[in-house]
């Protein structure tokens, strides 16, 4: 094993061409260095230093082990370094809607965890309705939620508009049954929450079949003409129709907003380089 203390002597001596300069620059003594080289010769079993009247000078091994004793003292610094700069991990706890996961790890969380080694990126993953409620909890730092409202000043920053459609199978019947089967997310996801609320006595009766964070359930569901679902516009594709929900006598969906909610107690250096690099990656979440 090369230890780090000889390559350090031996790169001064190397660098100096002299044993009593060497061992003047990393304070140490003559005599204390000569036997760190030779401990060195040891290791690798072979001379590393040619001695004559004017100094010192490289064998060929000696050269050779040079070279890998800078890379080495450089990895070692890297290491020090980087544990030094990592004593005091940040911790930023983040939260984002269970069906949008994908598309933000895709878009920007992954970067962000590639770029800040020393930093620990908590994702927890929720309907927005509870999203929002942990986050005035204490839960989260920065979340990501959806409502039908844009969010009030200084409550949160809007990142763009996401449009649902109603979904049926093309061709199929489920959207013509007398009861409407359907599909939705969980309780407490603003979604669900404005089928049921723009729901009129006058409308179909709803029969919930399926009730799943996951987005591609609910396609599954669709596809298979199982039950008719509020179906994000970019994750609907030719397996389904979109229904008019005048013509089909639906709850009418508003237009629903992806915005950024802060926790104002909690933001840092780090929290605010997260939240540049959604916002600078807003373009692709919309895709």
């Amino acid at each position: 094993m090369l230890k780090i203390e000889l390559l350090e002597g031996f790169i001064a001596v190397a660098e100096c061409g002299n044993l009593s300069k060497a061992a003047e620059k990393i304070c140490r003594t003559q005599s204390t260095l000569s036997l760190q080289i030779k401990k060195l010769e040891e290791s690798v079993g072979r001379p590393l230093l040619l001695r004559d009247n004017k100094g010192v000078t490289l064998t060929e091994s000696g050269e050779t082990l040079l070279n890998y004793a800078y890379k080495m003292m450089q990895l070692n610094s890297q290491a020090l370094n980087e544990l030094k700069d990592c004593q005091n991990k940040e911790v930023i706890r983040f939260g984002v809607p269970t069906d949008y996961i994908n598309r933000y790890l895709d878009s920007c969380l992954l970067e962000f965890i590639r770029e800040f080694t020393c930093i620990e990126l908590v994702i927890d993953t929720d309907v927005s309705g509870n999203l929002y409620n942990r986050l005035h909890q204490g839960e989260f730092d920065v979340i990501v939620a959806t409502h039908w409202q844009a969010p009030a000043a200084g409550h949160g920053e809007l990142l763009f508009e996401r449009r649902f459609h109603w979904a049926a199978a093309k061709g199929g019947n489920a959207h013509k049954r007398d009861t409407v089967p359907m599909a939705l997310y969980p309780e407490n996801c603003p979604i669900r929450a404005q089928v049921f609320a723009n729901h009129q006595i006058s409308m179909r009766p709803i029969n919930v079949l399926l009730s799943t964070p996951s987005p591609t359930a609910l396609c599954m569901a669709v596809e298979n003409d199982l039950a008719i679902a509020p179906i994000a516009e970019f994750r609907i594709n030719d397996k389904m129709e979109i229904l008019d929900p005048i013509e089909h006598n639906l709850p009418p969906l508003p237009v629903f907003n992806e915005s950024l909610y802060l926790n104002p107690d909690t933001q840092t250096k780090a929290t605010n380089q997260l939240i540049t690099l959604i916002k600078a990656n807003t373009e692709k979440y919309q895709k």
